[in-house]
C-alpha cells in the first residue's frame, strides 16, 4: 500500500528528496515543510505550514495526515532533536539522533572523536578565549590558518586565512564580533591541509554503510574560484579523480571506522553520513562531518541512484541496509549550477519574477528550487541561493554543457552562476596520460617498498651456509659451511589452504607465515633433513603493503625458528586474478640429511614397535574447508568470543599456528634410535602414518593415551562427524608421529618429552589382508569425554556485561531459537541469550542450544497442578539466571496473569499475521478464506490478552495466487527469522519500551 512521505526542509536539497521520493511506487504522496515554489503542488508533491521548530506539531501533523516516514533535510532540526522526539512519538523518522549529529553540530566533539578513533584528521586545538586561540595560532609549528565556529553556521561558518593575522582577524569576528552568533562561542583551529576537496557521502545503518558516487562541492562565488565563500554554487558527481581504490580506502578508514566508533560509544548513526575531505599527499584527511545530503550535491547523487530511495531510506531505519544496497547509474555523469540572487551571500533582493523554468524543462534539465516563493501565480526570488539546474549525461563535459544551457534559458534580474562548475575534474579527464604499469594495477613502487621492509627481516634469519640477502636474482647456500660431508637434499613445497580465508576475514595476518614455513619443513623431517633455506610466494590482486609485511614477518621468524635461512621469495600483483583484500602463499623449503641418517628405515621396522604422538597445537593447516562450512552452519561466527574469560574468539582459536618440529625433534631424529616419523598434515591420521611404512605393515593407536584439544570436540559435535571423517581430515592432537623399537620407546618419549607434549600411543602390527592400515581405537569415547569441557570452556561465549540478559522459552524444534541464537552471538548485539527452557524434554530446541554452548533446562508442564505452579517455577529459574527480557520461540503454553503482570514489557512474542488481524489460530487458514494479498509476521509484548500486545515491529509477506497453507507458511517463518531478531535488538538497546497502560514508546 502506498505511503505519505514528510520531507523537513525548504531547499533545493529538499526538493530533490521529494523529487526523487515520488518516484517509488510505494509513496502515494509527499509534503515538504515549509517547502518552496517548485515544492507547491507538484504532481505527488505539496508543501505544508506545519512549524518545523514546532517537533509536537509535527508528531501531529503526522498522525493527522497518516505520515509513515519524516524525511529530514537540514541540520538544525537534526540537532535539535527532531529524530529523537518523532520516533518516541511512534513516527518513523530518516536521520541521526541529536546526538548523533553531534558530528556536525560540534566541530570541538568531531575532532576529538577523530583522534579517539585514529581517524587521519588535520591537527587541531579547540578554545572558548579568543587571547589563548590567538597564541596557538602564531605559536604552532603548522599552519594554524583554518578557523572554524564550533557550532552550527549554515555551512558559513569555516574561514581558511592566509596568514597569520587575518586567522586571529577571523578569531575576533567569530568569538568578539558574534558573526556566527552562539556557533562561535567555541572556535576550532587548525592545520591548513594542502590538496583537492571532496566529498564522499554514504547511507549508515548503524553497522553497515552503503557509500555513494564521491561529489565535488563549488564554495567560492566566481568562476575560477574566485570571491567569496558561500553555501555551495554547483557540484558534480561522481568525481574521477577518486579512483577505486581511493574510495574503497575512504570507504574503510574513514566511514566505516566513523559509524564503527559511534557504534561503540553507544551512539548509533543512522542516516546519511558526509564526510567532506582533503585529498593529500599523505592520503585522505577529514575536514568535516555533515549529517545529511550536501546541498548541492544532493542534486548531482539522487539523480544517478538507480534504486529506490523509499526503500533505500526504509533499509537504513530497519537496520537491513546490508540486505538492501543501492545500485547507482554508471557511465552516467550529474552537473548542477547554482543561481543565486545579486548581492548574495551578502544582503540580496528579494520577490523577483523568474522566468524560463518551462524551456529548461523542455531541454530535458531538472531544475530544483531553493529561495523560490509564489506571488500571484508567478514564481519569485525568496533566498540567496533560488535555483539549482542539474543536467545527468553519459560524462562530465556534456553534463556541464547541458547544465550551462538550462541556467542561459532561465532568467530573473542580477541572477549570479558559474560557467565552470566541475573545471577541475574535466581539466584532469582532458590531461593526455600515457599507460603505466600502475595504471594496469600493477604499483611497482609498493613492491619495492615491501622488499626494503622485509630485507631486515630476511637478514634476522642468516645461518651458517647462508647470510639471507634479498635482492639477487638467486640465492646461494654452501653445504660445506653448514658442515655437511655426503649430504642429499631434500625438498618440499606446499600451502596453507583455506585456512587464509579465515586469516583475510578476521584480519590477522602476523601468524598464518608460521603455518606455511611449518607445512613445509615439518614435511622434509619425513626424510630426517634439516631444514637449510625457505623460499615464499606471496600472490595477490592488489599489493597491501601492510599485509604483505605481517605476512612476510611471520614467515621470517618461523624461518628462525626453524633454524632455516629465508634465502628470498616472489611477491606476484595480479590484477584480476584475486579479489580485493585476498592473497595466496606458497612456500619451499630445501633441507639435507647425511645420507646415511635418511628415513624412514624401512627395513628396520617391525610388528611390535612403538608409535609416539607429537602434540599439535590445534587444526593446524588441514581441513579448513570443513572448519569453515562447520562454522557457518554454527551459531557462532568467527568473531564470536570464546574460552572461560573470553579473551579470544574463534577466528583468533583456529588460527592457532601449526607448530614447528624441525629444532625440537631433529636431534631425536639423528639419535638413531627413530626408524620413521610422519607429518600429520592433509589426510590426517589415516594417510600419513602410512606413507612411512612398509606396505605389510600398519599401525593401532587408542585415542584414550591422548589429549584431544577441545575444538575438535567442537567441530566433531558441531559438524555431526564421523569418527572415520575426523581421523581422515584432521590430526585430531597428533601432529607428528614417531616410529621407535619398543625398547627405545620410553627412553625416545623423555628425550621429546624435554620440548614437547608427547605420549605412546600405539603400535606397529602385521596386516592382515583387506584390513585397514591404521586403526584409531576409542575415538568416539575420547571425543565425548572432553565435550562437555569443550561446550563449556572455550567453545562458550562468556556473558558479556553490558548486555541484556535473554531467556528463550521453547516447547519444540525452535526454529526461531536459532534465528535468535545467530543474532545475539554477534558482537553488535544489544542481548545474549543466557537461558533456554523447554516445557518438553528431548526437544530439538534444547540440543540447538547446547551445541550453541547455552545452559538449559527442562521444566515439564504436566508435573505442576496448575497454570501459575508452572509459571513459578519457570519464573525462580529465570531469576536464578538474572534473565531481564524473555522470548517465546514456539512456546505452547499460555501464560498465567500474575507471570505477564511481573514481566510486563519484558516478554516478546511473535504471530504469524499482520496484527490485529488473524489472531489466534491458523493464522495461515484465514489469511487464504479472507483473499488478502499482504499477509506477515509481527513481534508484540506479550499482554494477559491473546495476541493484543503492544506491537514491536512487522514484516510482510505477499500472498501469492494459489498459495497453500503450507507454501505461505514457509515464506512467513522466512520473515519471522529476520523480524525476531530485528524487534529483541530494538527492545535490548532501549529504542522502544512498553510504558502506561500498555502503550508503547519509541526513544
Amino acid at each position: 500500500m502506498a505511503e505519505r512521505v514528510l520531507v523537513i526542509g525548504s531547499g533545493g536539497r529538499e526538493h530533490a528528496l521529494a523529487w526523487k521520493l515520488a518516484q517509488s511506487p510505494h509513496v502515494k504522496h509527499v509534503f515538504v515543510a515549509p517547502g518552496n515554489a517548485g515544492t507547491a503542488d507538484n504532481g505527488k508533491i505539496s508543501n505544508s505550514a506545519v512549524p518545523v521548530s514546532d517537533h509536537a506539531a509535527v508528531a501531529q501533523f503526522c498522525r493527522d495526515q497518516d505520515i509513515r516516514l519524516v524525511v529530514v533535510g537540514p541540520e538544525v532540526p537534526l540537532a535539535a532533536g527532531i529524530v529523537d522526539d518523532l520516533t518516541a512519538a511512534g513516527i518513523r523518522c530518516f536521520g541521526p539522533t541529536a546526538k548523533a549529529a553531534q558530528l556536525e553540530s560540534s566541530k570541538s566533539f568531531t575532532k576529538a572523536f577523530l583522534d579517539r578513533h585514529e581517524i587521519p584528521t588535520a591537527r587541531w586545538k579547540a578554545f572558548t578565549d579568543p587571547k589563548a586561540a590567538c597564541g596557538f595560532i602564531n605559536s604552532a609549528n603548522f599552519p594554524a590558518l583554518v578557523v572554524k565556529a564550533s557550532g552550527l553556521a549554515a555551512g558559513k561558518g569555516v574561514i581558511v586565512a592566509s596568514t597569520k593575522e587575518e586567522a586571529c582577524r577571523a578569531v575576533t569576528e567569530i568569538m568578539q564580533d558574534k558573526s556566527f552568533g552562539t556557533a562561535g562561542e567555541t572556535v576550532v583551529v587548525e592545520e591548513l591541509l594542502e590538496g583537492e576537496e571532496i566529498s564522499c557521502l554514504c547511507f549508515s545503518d548503524g553497522v553497515t554503510i552503503a557509500p555513494m558516487p564521491p561529489a565535488q562541492d563549488h564554495k567560492r562565488l566566481m568562476d575560477g574560484d574566485e570571491g567569496p565563500n558561500t553555501g555551495g554554487m554547483g557540484a558534480y558527481s561522481p568525481a574521477p579523480q577518486i579512483s577505486k581504490d581511493l574510495l574503497q580506502k575512504i570507504r574503510e578508514t574513514v566511514l566505516q571506522k566513523t559509524v564503527d566508533g559511534m557504534r561503540k560509544e553507544g551512539v548509533p548513526y543512522l542516516g546519511v553520513l558526509y564526510a567532506g575531505l582533503m585529498l593529500t599527499k599523505d592520503g585522505p584527511k577529514v575536514l568535516e562531518f555533515n549529517c545529511r545530503f550536501g546541498d548541492p550535491e544532493c542534486q548531482v547523487i539522487l539523480p544517478l541512484l538507480r534504486s529506490d530511495l523509499y526503500e533505500v531510506l526504509q533499509a537504513v531505519i530497519n537496520r537491513r541496509l546490508a540486505s538492501s544496497m543501492p545500485v547507482w547509474k554508471e557511465d552516467s555523469a550529474a552537473v548542477t549550477v547554482v543561481m543565486a540572487s545579486q548581492g548574495y551571500p551578502g544582503a540580496y533582493p528579494k520577490g523577483l519574477e523568474i522566468t524560463g523554468l518551462a524551456k529548461a524543462k523542455q531541454l530535458g534539465l531538472e531544475v530544483f528550487h531553493a529561495g523560490t516563493a509564489l506571488k500571484d501565480g508567478r514564481v519569485v526570488t525568496s533566498g540567496g541561493r533560488v535555483l539549482t539546474v542539474t543536467a545527468i549525461k553519459e560524462d562530465l563535459p556534456a553534463a556541464l554543457q547541458e547544465a550551462n544551457l538550462g541556467v542561459a534559458a532561465i532568467h530573473f534580474q542580477g541572477a549570479i552562476y558559474r560557467r565552470d562548475i566541475g573545471y577541475r575534474a574535466i581539466a584532469f579527464l582532458r590531461q593526455s596520460r600515457g599507460l603505466t604499469y600502475k595504471n594496469s594495477g600493477v604499483d611497482i613502487e609498493a613492491g619495492n617498498t615491501l622488499v626494503q621492509k622485509i630485507k631486515p627481516l630476511a637478514a634476522a634469519t642468516s645461518r651458517s651456509g647462508c647470510n639471507a640477502e634479498l635482492g639477487g636474482f638467486a640465492g646461494l647456500f654452501d653445504l660445506k659451511a653448514a658442515g655437511y660431508r655426503d649430504p642429499i637434499l631434500v625438498s618440499g613445497t606446499d600451502g596453507v589452504g583455506t585456512k587464509l580465508k579465515i586469516a583475510q576475514e578476521c584480519q590477522k595476518h602476523d601468524t598464518i607465515g608460521q603455518d606455511l614455513v611449518a607445512m613445509c619443513v615439518n614435511d622434509i623431517l619425513a626424510q630426517g633433513a634439516e631444514p637449510l633455506f625457505f623460499l615464499d610466494y606471496f600472490a595477490c590482486g592488489k599489493l597491501d603493503v601492510q599485509v604483505a609485511q605481517g605476512v612476510i614477518a611471520g614467515i621470517a621468524d618461523a624461518c628462525r625458528k626453524a633454524g632455516c635461512a629465508l634465502l628470498g621469495g616472489e611477491t606476484a600483483e595480479m590484477p584480476g586474478m584475486y579479489p580485493p583484500g585476498e592473497y595466496d602463499l606458497a612456500g619451499f623449503a630445501v633441507g639435507a640429511v647425511e645420507r646415511g641418517q635418511m628415513l624412514p628405515q624401512l627395513d628396520r621396522i617391525t610388528e611390535g614397535d612403538v608409535v609416539i604422538g607429537v602434540a599439535s597445537s590445534g587444526v593446524h593447516s588441514n581441513g579448513f574447508s570443513l572448519v569453515r562450512k562447520i562454522v557457518e552452519k554454527s551459531s557462532l561466527d568467527f568473531s564470536s568470543r570464546v574460552g572461560v574469560s573470553g579473551d579470544q574468539t574463534l577466528g583468533e582459536l583456529l588460527l592457532t599456528p601449526t607448530k614447528l618440529y624441525s629444532k625440537t625433534l631433529l636431534p631425536v631424529l639423528r639419535s638413531g634410535h627413530v626408524k620413521a616419523y610422519a607429518h600429520i598434515t592433509g589426510g590426517g591420521l589415516l594417510e600419513n602414518i602410512p606413507r612411512v611404512l612398509p606396505e605389510s605393515f600398519g599401525v593401532v593407536l587408542d585415542a584414550l593415551t591422548w589429549k584431544i584439544p577441545e575444538i575438535f570436540c567442537w567441530l566433531h559435535k558441531e559438524g555431526n562427524l564421523s569418527e572415520e571423517e575426523m581421523a581422515r581430515t584432521f590430526n585430531c592432537g597428533v601432529g607428528a608421529v614417531l616410529v621407535v623399537q619398543k625398547e627405545m620407546a620410553q627412553q625416545v618419549l623423555r628425550d621429546i618429552q624435554g620440548q614437547e607434549t608427547a605420549w605412546l600411543i600405539g603400535n606397529v602390527v602385521s596386516l592382515q589382508k583387506g584390513s585397514d592400515n591404521v586403526k584409531v581405537l576409542n575415538l568416539h569415547r575420547a571425543l565425548q569425554a572432553n565435550r562437555s569441557l569443550c561446550v563449556h570452556s572455550h567453545i562458550q561465549g562468556k556473558i558479556q556485561t553490558g548486555k541484556v540478559k535473554v531467556a528463550v522459552l521453547i516447547s519444540g524444534t525452535g526454529t526461531n531459537l536459532e534465528a535468535l541464537i545467530n543474532s545475539t552471538k554477534k558482537d553488535t548485539s544489544f542481548a545474549q541469550i543466557v537461558l533456554v527452557i523447554s516445557n518438553k524434554p528431548g526437544v530439538e530446541g534444547l540440543r540447538k542450544a547446547e551445541r550453541a554452548g547455552i545452559p538449559t533446562r527442562v521444566i515439564e508442564h504436566t508435573r505442576y497442578q496448575s497454570r501459575t505452579e508452572f509459571d513459578s517455577a519457570v519464573d525462580k529459574v529465570l531469576e536464578e539466571f538474572s534473565v531481564e527480557l524473555i522470548c517465546l520461540a514456539g512456546f505452547m503454553r499460555i501464560l498465567s496473569g500474575p507471570f505477564v503482570k511481573k514481566w510486563e514489557g519484558k516478554i516478546l512474542n511473535i504471530h504469524p499475521s499482520l496484527l490485529p488481524s488473524f489472531k489466534g489460530a491458523n493464522a495461515h487458514k484465514l489469511v487464504l478464506q479472507a483473499g488478502v494479498r499482504v499477509t506477515g509476521c509481527t513481534v508484540h509484548f506479550v499482554a494477559e490478552e491473546v495476541d493484543a500486545g503492544a506491537i514491536i515491529f512487522q514484516e510482510a509477506v505477499p500472498v501469492k495466487v494459489g498459495d497453500t497453507e503450507a507454501a505461505l507458511a514457509e515464506r512467513v517463518k522466512e520473515a519471522e527469522h529476520r523480524a525476531f531478531p530485528a524487534a529483541l535488538q530494538l527492545v535490548a538497546s532501549g529504542a522502544v519500551r512498553v510504558g502506561e497502560a500498555g502503550k508503547i514508546y519509541w526513544k
